[in-house]
């Protein structure tokens, strides 16, 4: 397996994390462009598009994780339930001003 020491190339682990990060850009774009599509059909085909890129993302990041090379924290329950207060507040933000 080739490494950068003396232009060598990049290791495996590097082109896979290049790889990961290329496909989240491509999920970031796609999703851009449906919200700014109108049209019923190509909405349907950007739609398969970010299925596609999503599933690619998910098997990256299967091997990545599989092999030891990115791995995630866990989520405590106090993490969790903050984030759900968050999210449900930024859901319906005018339940905080009701008396």
């Amino acid at each position: 397996m080739p490494n950068n020491i003396e232009h060598r190339g990049l290791t495996d682990r590097e082109m896979l994390q290049l790889c990961l990060e290329l496909e989240k850009g491509r999920c970031r774009s796609l999703v851009s462009t449906m919200l700014e599509t109108s049209h019923t059909d190509l909405r349907q085909v950007y739609e398969e598009c970010l299925q596609a890129a999503n599933d690619q993302h998910a098997h990256l990041y299967e091997v990545l994780n599989d092999k030891g090379w990115y791995e995630t924290l866990h989520a405590t329950p106090e993490a969790i339930n903050q984030t759900q207060a968050l999210m449900q507040n930024n859901l319906h933000p005018d339940d905080q001003f009701k008396a």
